[in-house]
């Protein structure tokens, strides 16, 4: 099956793409820089080198890429905050909706008056959720809220936004509204990595929050593993 991966830092620096193919194609939106194997390519959505932090991603040159590419199905694996006590760090959950209110969409249509329907496909996830069972249980149907960063959200903030969904993060909603304008199927995946800032009298900051990317490597690199036996 041929999908397109888009993930964050930790996956990509794995061991297990270090041996895929690197090549950089260029889009009207800069050039973009990809792993490849097979019928399968991986974006590193924060860039090679130094990451550029989620409110500086160039999106629309990822997205582009991955249309220009030929793909039409993308899964899309995002590191987040949980939001519900019930999602502990190191859940896997898939959203199904998001809410974008900090920030305008990310969009195509700079000189055109019209747009994508906003949503989620997901029509990749009842097969993987199916599959990665029982080694892996996937709640379905969450809702995804996107803050612009870099800064992780203050503890009132999170107080706010805890009524409007499950996870927060800061990449997801923006990746979503461009396959949509693009024609893409976006499929999506999110790992918990810690508790949002406040929720079970945690605190967080860049330095607890690599420690616990770090934490969950293993299982995400199992996933990853389980994913591309299922895909093909």
């Amino acid at each position: 099956m041929r999908v397109a991966f888009i993930s964050g830092t930790s996956i990509v620096n794995s061991t297990l793409f270090s041996s895929w193919d690197v090549s950089t194609i260029e889009t009207t939106y800069g050039p973009v820089t990809y792993k490849h194997r097979g019928s399968h390519v991986l974006i590193n959505r924060h860039g090679y080198g130094f990451p550029l932090p989620p409110h500086s991603i160039n999106y629309r040159a990822n997205i582009r890429a991955l249309a220009e590419l030929g793909f039409k199905d993308v899964l899309s694996v995002n590191s987040v905050g949980s939001l519900k006590a019930d999602i502990p760090p190191g859940s896997i959950v898939s959203c199904s909706d998001y809410v974008c209110l900090q920030q305008g969409p990310a969009t195509f249509f700079d000189n055109e008056l019209k747009g994508g329907a906003a949503g989620i496909a997901n029509n990749l996830i009842p097969l993987l959720v199916s599959k990665l069972s029982p080694e892996f249980t996937i709640p379905t149907g969450k809702v995804y809220v996107q803050m612009r960063g870099p800064r992780f959200e203050t503890k009132a903030e999170i107080r706010i936004v805890r009524s409007w969904g499950d996870v927060v993060g800061m990449t997801a909603a923006h990746e979503a509204d461009l396959c949509s304008e693009a024609g893409m199927n976006y499929n999506s995946l999110a790992v918990i990595d810690n508790y949002a800032n406040g929720l079970e009298g945690t605190e967080i900051d860049f330095s607890r929050f690599k420690d616990l990317v770090k934490s969950n490597q293993e299982k995400v690199n199992r996933l990853f593993s389980r994913i591309l036996e299922i895909l093909g």
